[in-house]
C-alpha cells in the first residue's frame, strides 16, 4: 500500500519516526509520501526520505505559513515569499522530490496557530492566491505532480486552477484530503484529478457519502499523519495517527462503496504510482 500523505517531518515524529516506518512496512504500507509545508520542513521531509527506501517528499510553502509573509508579522527581519520559493525551487531537483506540494488556499480560521492575531485579510487571501500560482508555474516548469490543500477556500482555488490548469497536470494531481463538495468532484473528474481519502471516512457521514460517489480510479490514500486519526483508534485517543493505518482507511472505502479490500487496495496503489510516477 502507499500512503499518498505523511507529514513523517513533523515535530510529533521526531524522536520516533524509524520506529513509525517500520510499522508502516509490517502493516503492509511500504511506499510514502512525505509533503513539506515550509523550507524547513521540506528539508527535513528529504533528510528522512534520503535514509528509507520507498520514500517520496513533496516541498512547498503551505497556505498557512503565507501567514510569515504578511506585511504584519514582518516585525522581525525574514525571508521574503519570493526568496522562500527561491529555496524550494532549488529542492525540486532532488531525486526524491517528487511533487510540489501541500499547497492551495485556505480561509479557515484555526483556534491553534503559531501565528499571533491570524485573521483571515484580504491581503492574507491575496498572497496565498499568489505563492499557490507560483507553485503551481513550478510544478509545470519541473514536470512535478501536485499536492492540493483546500479548506473553505473553495472557489478561490477552482479560479486559480481555472487559470493556470495545463494538461499535464491531469493524473498529476490530488485534492489532499478532499471537502465533500460535488462542484469539486465534478472539476476533478473533467481535468482527471485524483482525490484524497483519509482517517475521516470512518466516522463523518458525509465524507462517506461523498466517497461513495468517487469512481475508484480516482482515489488515493492517505493519513494525513499525525492528524486524522480513523476510528476506532479516535476513540481511544491513541494519537498520533501514522502510516499504518492506511488499511482501516482502505477498509472503510470497501464498506461504503460496496466492494472487497482487496480490490480497493490494488486500484487505489495503482492510482498513486500514476499520480506520482513512482514505482511501488
Amino acid at each position: 500500500m502507499i500512503d499518498t500523505h505523511c507529514h513523517l517531518n513533523f515535530k510529533r515524529f521526531k524522536k520516533n519516526v524509524d520506529d513509525v516506518i517500520q510499522r508502516a512496512h509490517d502493516a503492509g504500507v511500504h511506499t510514502m509520501i512525505i509533503p513539506g509545508t515550509d523550507v524547513k520542513s521540506s528539508l527535513r521531509a528529504i533528510e528522512i526520505a534520503e535514509q528509507h527506501e520507498g520514500l517520496y517528499v513533496a516541498v512547498g510553502i503551505h497556505p498557512h505559513h503565507v501567514a510569515n509573509y504578511l506585511s504584519t508579522s514582518l516585525q522581525n527581519p525574514k525571508p521574503s515569499y519570493e526568496e522562500e520559493l527561491a529555496k524550494i525551487e532549488t529542492l525540486l531537483a532532488h531525486p526524491k522530490v517528487v511533487a510540489v506540494g501541500e499547497v492551495g488556499v485556505d480561509k479557515h480560521v484555526y483556534e491553534e496557530t503559531v501565528y499571533h492575531n491570524y485573521a483571515i485579510s484580504p491581503e492574507f487571501v491575496s498572497l496565498q492566491r499568489t505563492v499557490l500560482k507560483k507553485q503551481i508555474q513550478l510544478a509545470l516548469e519541473f514536470n512535478k505532480s501536485l499536492i492540493l490543500h483546500n479548506r473553505d477556500a473553495k472557489e478561490d482555488l477552482l479560479q486559480i486552477l481555472r487559470e493556470l490548469w495545463d494538461p499535464s497536470l491531469s493524473n498529476r494531481t490530488v485534492f489532499h484530503c478532499c471537502e465533500a463538495d460535488q462542484e469539486l468532484l465534478t472539476f476533478a473528474k473533467e481535468r482527471k484529478i485524483m482525490i484524497g481519502v483519509d482517517g475521516d471516512i470512518t466516522y463523518d457521514r458525509d465524507k462517506q457519502e461523498f466517497i461513495r460517489h468517487v469512481p475508484l480510479s480516482m482515489l488515493v490514500l492517505e493519513t494525513d499523519s499525525p492528524y486524522l486519526l480513523p476510528e476506532p483508534y479516535r476513540s481511544q485517543k491513541a494519537y498520533p495517527n501514522e502510516p499504518c493505518h492506511i488499511s482501516t482507511i482502505a477498509q472503510e472505502v470497501a464498506r461504503v462503496q460496496n466492494t472487497d479490500v482487496n480490490i480497493v487496495i490494488e486500484e487505489t496503489t495503482l492510482n498513486a504510482s500514476r499520480l506520482f510516477n513512482i514505482s511501488n
